[in-house]
């Protein structure tokens, strides 16, 4: 029934634009035999206003994945380099906060470990709305941040990275196969702050997949059932994921090109000083405009991004 709606959405989108363009024709051709000048530049605002609603719907073609219209697990990790990294990851984790509050799209903390002296280790957030997942598997990869040190007392200048990963949040009628036999759940009393509650209760979940060894863990929710529930659907993200770059990599080795994946594939920039710029290794896009940026402005790097060939075939 979701994706029924998803998809007469997209039809009758696709079918207004179409009425409105054919009535602008109908009236441009009135308006040409009766040189009604004022009609005419109605009709010219009009035109640019269906442009714009096209180029919009054309670019959503680019979101073509099975469950590029899902929800999203975002990650991040911080990298080597301690404190740098970790406050590096804080600012990622603004930046994505501050981007899908422009979007109007949800956010909820499912797992946050602090680190020790300032920013955060790792992170997850899920977001909901529409598209969330295709616009944010844009984001994955290894981001690097040059800077002036604000915790180096002689104002050296350093480089931090930090991990983002976007999964699909997925559906519980979408078939991802986990034995619960291959799940081992341990609970804990939660390390961030939240309360007396979560002080006295062991209500933090970690799961453990046996066979891949992936660990999640979930501490945010006041429940251990909360927890359990969050923690698996990141695990099913997960294990999902897994198994498309599989695929990946068995399509490129077939092609006989070589796709690296990990820390040495940083697929943006940040630099702060000695100049300012924001650039995608990927795509080329670059812009001055730090501070936009990083204040959530992204559409810019991911748009070019989805645009490529084949990049929106998850």
């Amino acid at each position: 029934m979701r994706d029924q709606a998803s998809l007469r959405e997209q039809v009758e989108t696709w079918n207004r634009l179409t009425a409105d363009t054919t009535d602008a024709l109908e009236l441009l051709e009135i308006a040409e035999e009766t040189g009604d000048t004022d009609v005419l530049s109605e009709i010219e605002d009009e035109a640019q206003d269906l442009t714009k609603r096209y180029e919009k719907l054309e670019f959503q073609l680019a979101l073509a994945g099975p469950y590029d219209h899902n929800d999203a697990i975002l990650s991040i990790h911080s990298g080597a380099g301690g404190t740098e990294a970790q406050d590096w990851a804080q600012m990622l984790l603004r930046m994505y906060l501050r981007w899908a509050e422009r979007r109007g799209y949800s956010t909820d903390v499912t797992n946050l470990l602090d680190g020790e002296e300032a920013g955060i280790k790792t992170v997850t957030v899920e977001v909901k709305g529409l598209w969330a997942y295709g616009y944010l598997k844009a984001e994955r990869g290894v981001h690097r941040l040059v800077r002036i040190s604000p915790f180096d007392a002689s104002a050296r200048r350093h480089t931090s990275f930090a991990l983002v990963e976007a999964l699909p949040l997925l559906n519980d009628d979408i078939e991802v196969n986990i034995n619960p036999d291959d799940v081992r759940m341990d609970v804990f009393r939660a390390g961030s702050a939240g309360g007396q509650h979560m002080q006295k209760n062991s209500t933090a979940v970690r799961l453990t997949h046996i066979p891949t060894g992936i660990v999640v863990t979930c501490q945010n929710e006041r429940s251990q059932l909360q927890n359990r529930e969050s923690a698996m659907r990141v695990l099913r993200g997960k294990l999902y994921d897994i198994e498309l770059q599989r695929l990946e990599e068995e399509q490129a080795r077939l092609k006989g090109r070589h796709v690296e994946a990990g820390w040495g594939n940083q697929i943006r920039s940040y630099v702060l000083q000695p100049y300012q710029m924001v650039k995608d290794l990927r795509t080329e896009v670059e812009t001055s405009n730090v501070e936009a940026v990083l204040n959530g402005d992204l559409d810019q790097f991911i748009e070019a991004f989805l645009k490529q060939p084949k990049s929106g075939s998850k």
